[in-house]
């Protein structure tokens, strides 16, 4: 998993929407967010099923594209 290209991914989702709206909605801390953003950090699968679910798309698709 390229966490630069995860970052990017999650940013082009996020889109006009607040770090902090996307961090509430998932449950997750805005830090956490920043750094899956920023690629620093991998989130568990627990929270990729989440993220997955809230931007309608696959885990797959946001976490493992090549």
């Amino acid at each position: 998993m390229d966490g630069k290209m995860m970052g990017e991914t999650l940013k082009k989702l996020r889109g006009s929407r607040t770090q902090a709206e996307v961090a509430k909605a998932l449950g997750i801390s805005i830090s956490a967010l920043s750094m899956y953003e920023n690629g620093e950090r991998i989130p568990r699968d627990e929270v990729k099923k989440r993220v997955a679910e809230y931007y309608g798309r696959t885990v797959q698709h946001i976490f493992f594209r090549q």
